[in-house]
């Protein structure tokens, strides 16, 4: 019996010995050192890859590859060393000038020749050249870009082209497989894949005043030089254009972002029509709905796009939407929040009619609403308008009077300033602009026509009305 109870003993403690924590002593340091034995952990019903024959890539992959294409740039920066950071910029004083190349990737949406990318991909670029998959290459010309969606068209000179079908982003479904098509790293038509985990995300990354962030957010690989590359669904249609990565360390990290292609589409078809994109506003100051802000007003829902406040005789006010509404739906397609609201608006034009509907005292209203542009009215702007919308100023002709007080040939005066490009780059109310890009102007139209087709860094030349001479740049 003893022997016996020996064996039981010793089995225990054996078992107790080899699963759990036992302690001993490290003699040399005088201390109690503790260890853990675990079992091995499996994870029950948790598959690492889909299961075989549920999902196939390889024909979307197919028919995505060879429409995307590898997009190289080249800026010249004058090397040029100055006081004044702007002849550095813009003037060549005999000095080797610096070359910057930049790299991304481009996706080829007509047989004809028009690629989609993103605005920094081309942003300030002397030269773009488009390599296609099968190494073919082609001078591009950028035909328009729209900071706003950071979205850019470009067209090389062929035709014949393989491309990738336009999809619809309100279709697109959390949780299902997407690819994303690119050249990371210089890798030439890499496909990742991954899953939609998250729709009309708002990461805060566009600086622009009247940005639109609505992204589709996936788990799909993407690293520096994917930006500009197709997101594509199972059917190898165009879902959305690759943007952004959330990431500490500038490399992959789980989380990418892509521009719906909805919001791509309507700006490459107002490039191509009006040479500018025609954004439509609903005339209201909106906060996102959430469980705090539904507290504080005793609101039944959370989510939906709460109506802060309304432009006086602005679209919305007219159509009789009122401040405390809740925008919940356009057009009948639910509105979860702010970013969701701009992301649908931003499929019209002005002079367009959306029908809103909005919770108002726990029952759903709706209400026709014509879209206005930036002005508050319905008219499509041009682009030579659409530019000196950009500016924030008006341009004033100088009379023969300031103009010999100044010693001046000729120039424009800045007025009625505003939040735009002028006042961005540090320019005053008052400023006389003598001279654009190193060329005297005379009126506004010859600051457009030097404007019209710049893509890239501007310089504007002139002098205040105490005769302080100034500089000053800013990019296209």
């Amino acid at each position: 019996m003893k022997n016996v109870i020996g064996v039981i003993v010793a089995a225990l403690t054996g078992a107790i010995v080899s699963v759990g924590t036992y302690a001993y002593l490290d003699k040399k340091n005088g201390t109690i050192v503790e260890q853990v034995y675990t079992a091995p952990v499996q994870r029950v019903n948790y598959p690492m890859a889909a299961p075989e024959g549920s999902v196939n890539f390889v024909e979307a992959a197919n028919n995505s590859i060879h429409s995307v294409v590898h997009i190289k740039t080249k800026v010249v920066r004058s090397g040029v060393s100055s006081a004044n950071p702007f002849y550095q910029f813009f003037f060549d004083r005999g000095m080797q000038p610096q070359v910057q190349q930049g790299s991304g990737s481009g996706v080829i949406i007509s047989g004809d020749g028009y690629i989609l990318t993103n605005n920094h991909v081309v942003n300030n670029a002397d030269e773009v050249e488009v390599v296609l998959d099968d190494q073919r290459s082609y001078r591009a010309e950028v035909l328009g870009t729209d900071p706003n969606t950071d979205l850019a068209l470009l067209k090389i000179d062929e035709e014949g082209l393989a491309y990738i079908p336009y999809g619809n982003s309100e279709d697109v479904q959390v949780g299902e497989w997407v690819l994303a098509v690119g050249n990371p790293f210089n890798l030439n038509s890499t496909v990742t894949a991954g899953i939609v985990s998250a729709k009309g995300r708002n990461i805060n990354i566009l600086r622009e005043e009247l940005a639109i962030e609505s992204f589709i957010q996936t788990d799909a690989a993407v690293n520096p030089g994917n930006s500009g590359g197709a997101l594509v669904n199972t059917r190898g249609e165009l879902i959305g254009i690759n943007t952004a990565i959330a990431s500490t360390t500038g490399s992959y990290a789980g989380y990418s972002f892509a521009v719906p292609v909805n919001i791509a589409r309507k700006v490459v078809d107002d490039i191509l029509e009006f040479g500018t994109v025609q954004r439509a506003f609903i005339g209201v100051s909106i906060r996102d709905l959430n469980g705090k802000l539904a507290s504080e007003k005793g609101l039944s829902v959370s989510e939906g796009a709460y109506v802060n406040g309304l432009s006086k005789d602005g679209a919305a006010h007219d159509a009789g939407i009122r401040e405390g509404d809740i925008i919940v739906a356009v057009n009948g397609l639910k509105v979860k929040n702010v970013p969701e609201l701009q992301e649908k608006i931003g499929e019209y034009r002005p002079g367009d009619v959306a029908q809103i509907t909005v919770l108002r005292d726990d029952e759903l209203r709706k209400f026709d609403v014509e879209l206005r542009n930036r002005n508050g009215d319905t008219e499509l702007i041009s682009k030579e308008a659409d530019l000196m919308v950009q500016f924030g100023a008006d341009l004033q002709p100088l009379s023969s009077e300031q103009l010999n007080k100044l010693g001046l040939r000729s120039g424009l005066q800045v007025r009625n300033l505003s939040n735009g490009k002028l006042k961005g780059a540090g320019i005053k109310e008052g400023f006389i602009i003598t001279r654009v890009d190193r060329k005297p102007v005379q009126s506004a139209t010859d600051v457009m026509s030097a404007l019209s087709k710049k893509d890239g860094g501007v310089l504007i030349e002139g002098v205040y009305p105490n005769g302080l001479t100034a500089y000053y740049g800013f990019g296209m």
